[in-house]
């Protein structure tokens, strides 16, 4: 019997659609909950495929993440849903939108409203879908989360995620601290500024460095400019080191108008010119040098003499 094409374009239409597919049976599904104050992360891990993990960071917002121990997905962009479980008639998949896929462990991280949504979705009974190819061969794939035993563990999750830092090494590496009123003295807008930064550092003593740059703008002459953008950077150092930061683990310069942030054309313009910049760093910890065993009969040599420090930059 000849079929019109119409009625073998609905035949094929009516053909299930293979895919490789991944996730773990409904009995043995867990979640994972682990973190510091500097990060949580809520996992599932996924039967011969790798894992799905939220991850929060300290002051960010959470995000989705797909990990594999195989090289499973092809590069390219993959589709996320908020999938409606076969229990939930009449609901259909939410559309998240795409994920870039690389080639690392880590096959992508989605946007933080993606993480959220997910989330979300989670709790409604939804599950994380990611809908791909296979890096070999092409054909579809999906991998798949179960929301199964999830309320227990995302309450576990929220307790970590409550004592999170409010900021991350990211956020406060590169800071300004200002001085719009011209003066010397710290604002209390800029001892907040620093109160935060100073919580880090007691959180993660591997930050180390401090390198303070003081600024000025043009309203004086070069001498004048110099001297309050050196004052300014002091008042932060000071502060620094009354709240348990060593003095040697700071380090100070001070431009006056050199650098300016914005042209000094307006009062607006100059007030973000009169700054104080913090860099914040990891230097590795030299370790105690031990000391030289010389033979008596060889005389040690001098030490090398050490270069001068460069001075202060204007």
């Amino acid at each position: 019997m000849r079929l019109y094409p119409l009625a073998m374009l609905c035949l094929l239409a009516s053909q299930p659609v293979l895919a490789i597919s991944f996730q773990t049976r409904l009995e043995k599904v867990q979640w994972q909950v682990e973190g510091d104050q500097f990060e949580c992360r809520l996992a599932q891990p996924i039967t011969d495929f790798g894992a799905g993990v939220f991850v929060r960071r300290a002051g960010e917002q959470v995000t989705f993440r797909m990990q594999a121990r195989e090289r499973w997905l092809g590069a390219g962009s993959a589709t996320l849903l908020a999938a409606a479980a076969p229990w939930q008639p009449g609901r259909g998949d939410i559309n998240l939108g795409q994920v870039s896929v690389g080639t690392s462990e880590v096959l992508f991280n989605s946007s933080q409203e993606q993480g959220a949504r997910l989330l979300t979705g989670l709790l409604e009974g939804r599950s994380p879908l990611v809908r791909h190819r296979t890096a070999q061969g092409g054909e579809a794939i999906e991998i798949r989360l179960l929301p199964a035993r999830f309320n227990k563990a995302y309450n576990d999750y929220l307790g970590c995620t409550a004592k999170l830092l409010p900021v991350n090494f990211d956020q406060v590496r590169q800071s300004q601290v200002g001085f719009p009123g011209g003066g010397v003295d710290l604002e209390p807008l800029a001892q907040a500024k620093l109160d935060i930064i100073l919580n880090f550092l007691k959180a993660d003593p591997s930050v180390n460095r401090i390198q303070l740059d003081g600024h000025a703008d043009n309203g004086g002459n070069r001498l004048t400019n110099r001297d309050l953008s050196r004052r300014r950077a002091l008042a932060v150092m000071e502060y620094l080191k009354a709240n348990g930061v060593p003095a040697e683990n700071i380090t100070m310069r001070f431009h006056g108008e050199r650098y300016p942030l914005a042209p000094n054309n307006s009062e607006a313009n100059r007030a973000k010119n009169r700054r104080v910049s913090l860099l914040l760093d990891r230097a590795p910890m030299a370790a105690p040098a031990a000391p030289a065993e010389t033979p008596a009969e060889v005389p040690a040599e001098p030490p090398a003499e050490a270069p001068a420090a460069p001075a202060a930059s204007s």
